[in-house]
């Protein structure tokens, strides 16, 4: 029973800095372009990339 005084603070805790963590990511930007990566992918590059020596 004495566990619970230690685990369920530290459940909270880590709950916050899940959440600051969250929100510091959706300030940040990191959530803006949801489709561009998706959509990158459709189309060929054009140029071989550097170093690549293949014909």
């Amino acid at each position: 029973m004495d566990i619970l005084l230690f685990l369920i603070p530290m459940a909270l805790f880590l709950g916050l800095l899940g959440l600051g963590a969250f929100l510091w990511a959706l300030r940040s930007g990191q959530f803006d372009d949801l489709d561009g990566a998706a959509q990158r992918i459709l189309f060929d590059d054009d140029e071989p990339p550097p170093g690549d020596d293949r014909p």
